[in-house]
């Protein structure tokens, strides 16, 4: 019988439900919509067939945005009279919570019904007091293991549909139809079960105030009693998960003055529930993630002075140049480290019986940054900026941040993506469907790349292959998840050409990859990508393609053929051959002309960084055809010299991550065309000390008639370089750098040191000259350092010159956004202001 299922999970003596009968009713069209706080909110959807309602759970409502898809699952038949429920369902009794009638009417399908039913497909027109017009119903593939029917609810194009601008007909409508009713009026009556506050003993009305949570001094305060409430706010009770409010993707910030300008942080994010000092943290979709980011966060949250809170926000881990890294935190999480993440809150949903939704976002944050004054450091708050928007864009792209989210201070927090949210991105990012993945080459039981995709119209679509970013331990973790998810068949809907098939071993596509790449190709792949993370919190399903207009799609380059491009060269940042050589390709029209045309040392690590690395200035047997052999009269044996990118990628075939030129080109050897100054700091050296040490050297260098320029090394320190017309000799130009070496260490002995003996460097700088001799060398401009966390070198202005940038701020993962972000290059002049060290150079030194 169509009714057994839903009898066998209820006990009718404990539960108010109705036992009800298979029954057919007079006109047979009849539909309800039960808005239901179990243990997560959902809706639930009834269409009368054959004498039952048909029912689904729409875990998030519906949405009267045509196209959005809203996950429905298919549940157990209920008895006609269930359509009139409205009540508590006992805890510990199947769907225990409170259930209101938040719709109902009548429905007529289109076309036959019980075809499109069995089919998968039911379209039909809903005549209810709140939802009208077309609709779909359509089911989803069933994946192995699955036990229950998936479907997807989505509306129609008509009359009746809104725009993602227009209010959310769930917000706008919160009450019950039948009895106008919202949830928090019908939770405290008989017989006894509210999902938000357990067993209730008596009405709401004539609870006894709760006692004041003690603090750790021994005093007793709640948030009440230090924080006003806002006008708006609205007394509510406990609302349990929200739907998050989520941002529109734009190419540039909104103008104006009524926006707040937030950083876009890179992490998960998650909702802090707090009751009686008790707290959790959910995910976007409402998963309870509390055991996963270990007890310090949890337990700072339970210390706030409040007794129920609700507070969206991210957490992060912090990388090494201060900025959150989702890499660094998925790292975290792998191996289970848990010192280093914190939690953004950046708002305030839910206060002490005060809904804050309805106050406008200046007001609610003012409150949340009360809150959380002497906070324990694990949770800060999101300080926002109410600058121009496009300003703060362009100073969170220059330090190569994901972006930026600018939102409406006058508005109310609004759940799913609106308007008043506006999220504007310094780098192409967004989530892939894993469709599969191509094993490593050099790696047993690891992947090389990941084969990627997203939904269009449920159709799954090729975007192209990531084959770097990968940590060596996640490669082969991947390979472990992927090798037994896979399937015989393609799961795209487009047959692969040969090429996008090569080497792909297809899996089910369940996982999604968040993944940051240059841009989209003219035949719409993804170019330069590389792997951020896995996104545990987001369904395969809701992964389409994010446009964005400010960058237009461009067909790829040709590409350099190399072997084992998977080969990983820093194993704890998982930049791979193939990664390192997209970055020099992205930096190729800046870097060039510090690196061809010259003599060349390199830091080769064939093996990567972990492995055996050795200084090379001389050819080598096998060595690329791209790479040039060069002579120097002093020396008996070809050195290494470069004309082209083609040879810059040679270089990155044979296992080179560090390049260091000569200051002088193959036809004038004898004579430098630059002066390197390395600031090398010792230890107990702040940060700012060697900036103020680089503004010194800027200083005696313009006193010399010289202009110079700062970049950081990529290790520890800043180097200043100053262009020259290639008329002085080697000694004449390494005398002139040490006279400004050894000036500095004279005049303040206490910050700086121009000998290299170490044990003379503690708490100062090293001031090293010795870089201008002839057949010394230092690092290029934007070469990779072979450190850990493929550090590089990175050119700057001088303005940028602050404690945000650190020497090993920009890395191989970073770079690219800043470049793209910055416009001028800040080496762009450094050429045309070589000028010959001439007497007033000899004289100033």
């Amino acid at each position: 019988m169509a009714l057994t299922t839903y009898r066998r999970k209820r006990n009718f003596s404990a539960t108010p439900e109705p036992p009800g009968e298979e029954k057919a009713s007079p006109r047979g069209d009849s539909f309800v919509i039960q808005k239901h706080a179990a243990r997560r909110l959902h809706y639930d959807l009834r269409l009368e067939m054959d004498g039952v309602l048909k029912s689904w759970a729409v875990t998030r409502g519906p949405s009267l945005v045509p196209g959005e898809k809203r996950l429905a699952v298919h549940v157990e038949d209920h008895p006609l009279d269930y359509g009139d429920f409205e009540g508590t369902i006992p805890k510990g009794e199947y769907g225990g919570g409170t259930v209101i009638v938040w719709d109902r009417g009548s429905w007529s399908p289109i076309g036959d019904a019980k075809k499109g039913y069995a089919k998968g497909h039911l379209e039909f027109e809903l005549h209810g007091e709140k939802l009208t017009g077309r609709w779909h119903l359509v089911r989803m593939a069933k994946k192995p293991r699955e036990k229950k029917e998936n479907w997807l609810l989505i509306k129609g194009e008509d009359d009746a549909a809104r725009s993602e601008a227009d209010p959310d007909i769930l917000e706008e409508r919160p009450e019950s139809v039948k009895t106008g009713r919202v949830i928090e009026e019908v939770e405290g009556e008989a017989p006894g079960w509210s999902s938000k506050t357990g067993r209730i003993e008596q009405p709401a009305e004539a609870k006894p105030a709760r006692k004041k949570r003690a603090t750790k001094a021994g005093s007793e305060k709640s948030a009440g009693e230090k924080i006003s409430v806002p006008k708006r706010a609205k007394k509510a009770g406990y609302p349990g998960f929200i739907e998050p409010a989520l941002a529109t993707l734009r190419s540039t910030p909104p103008p104006g003055g009524r926006w707040l300008h937030e950083i876009k942080f890179d992490g998960y994010r998650l909702q802090a529930h707090i009751r009686d000092g008790k707290a959790r943290l959910l995910t976007r979709s409402g998963l309870d993630w509390t055991e996963k980011f270990g007890d310090a966060i949890v337990t700072a949250l339970g210390s706030l002075p409040v007794r129920q809170a609700i507070m969206d926000g991210e957490l992060i881990v912090e990388g090494a140049g201060g900025a959150s890294d989702f890499s660094a935190l998925q790292a975290a999480l792998s191996e289970g480290r848990v010192d280093r993440m914190a939690l953004y809150l950046f708002d305030l949903l839910y206060l002490d019986g005060y809904d804050f939704r309805p106050v406008p976002l200046a007001e609610r944050k003012a409150t949340l940054q009360k809150l959380l004054d002497g906070a324990p450091p694990v949770l800060r708050y999101s300080e926002h900026f109410e600058e121009d928007g496009e300003l703060v864009f362009r100073h969170a792209c220059r330090l190569s941040l994901e972006g930026i989210v600018s939102k409406a201070g006058d508005a109310a927090y609004r759940s799913g993506r609106g308007k008043d949210w506006i999220k504007s991105k310094c780098s192409m990012r967004q989530e892939f469907v894993v469709a599969g993945y191509v094993p490593s080459t050099t790696s047993n039981r690891a992947i090389g790349s990941l084969v990627l995709g997203y939904y269009e119209n449920e159709r799954l679509i090729y975007a192209g292959r990531v084959g770097t970013g990968f940590s060596h331990a996640l490669a082969q973790d991947l390979f472990k998840r992927l090798d037994k998810m896979r399937i015989a068949k393609s799961p795209f809907a487009k047959k692969l050409t040969s090429e996008e098939a090569r080497g792909a071993k297809f899996v089910r596509p369940e996982l999604v990859a968040e993944v940051e790449f240059r841009t989209w190709t003219a035949d719409n792949l993804i170019r330069h990508a590389s792997f951020r993370g896995l996104r545990e919190d987001k369904s395969a399903t809701d992964v389409t393609r994010e446009t964005n207009q400010s960058k237009p799609a461009e067909r790829a380059a040709p590409a350099i053929r190399l072997t084992h491009p998977d080969r990983i060269y820093w194993k704890d940042a998982g930049v791979t051959k193939q990664g390192l050589s997209d970055y020099y390709a992205e930096v190729w029209p800046r870097m060039g002309p510090f690196i061809v045309n010259r003599p060349l040392a390199l830091v080769r690590c064939p093996d990567g960084v972990e492995g055996q690395c050795f200084f090379q200035k001389h050819a080598w047997r096998g060595q690329s055809h791209e790479i040039m052999k060069a002579v120097d009269p002093e020396d008996d044996e070809p050195i290494i010299a470069i004309d082209g990118l083609p040879g810059l990628i040679g270089l990155v075939q044979g296992g080179t991550l560090e390049i260091h030129p000569w200051g002088s080109q193959l036809e004038d050897l004898e004579r430098p065309d630059l002066i390197n100054m390395d600031l090398d700091p010792g230890p107990d050296v702040t940060w700012q000390d060697v900036i103020d040490a680089a503004r010194e050297v800027r200083e005696r260098l313009a006193q010399a008639g010289l202009e110079s320029f700062v970049k950081t090394s990529g290790g520890k320190g800043l180097h200043v370089v100053a262009p020259l017309k290639p008329r002085a000799d080697w000694p004449e130009v390494k005398a002139f750098a040490k006279g400004i070496a050894d000036a500095m260490a004279s005049d303040t002995p206490e910050r700086f040191v121009a000998t290299v003996t170490k044990a003379k460097r503690k708490g100062k700088i090293l001031v090293d000259y010795l870089r201008n001799g002839r057949g010394a060398t230092a690092v290029a401009p934007y070469s990779t350092r072979a450190r850990a966390g493929a550090a590089v070198s990175m050119p700057l202005f001088w303005e940028e010159l602050s404690p945000a940038i650190t020497a090993d701020y920009f890395t191989v993962a970073n770079a690219p956004t800043r470049l793209a972000a910055i416009g001028k290059d800040p080496w762009e002049d450094f050429w045309r202001a070589a000028v010959p060290l001439g007497r007033k150079a000899r004289r100033a030194a």
